[in-house]
């Protein structure tokens, strides 16, 4: 039994928009999530912010060693 070459590209086309629409769902819900004043709240005791500034400084240090 054969399958044409359309039948294959339609199920990755298929996987492919599951994949966007999965990721769209996540980020979607996520925005919910922190839009709620409470758990804004408690991401601001928590100091998000001063665990990204921390770790800027090794993330820049991974992409200049990921360029050379």
């Amino acid at each position: 039994m054969e399958f044409s070459q359309d039948t294959n590209n339609s199920g990755t086309d298929k996987d492919t928009l599951y994949m966007l629409g999965g990721a769209a769902l996540i980020l979607f819900g996520a925005g919910l999530i922190l839009s709620n004043p409470l758990v804004r709240r408690y991401f601001g005791q928590i100091g998000i912010a001063n665990i990204a500034q921390a770790a800027m400084p090794d993330i820049d240090r991974y992409l200049k060693l990921r360029q050379m």
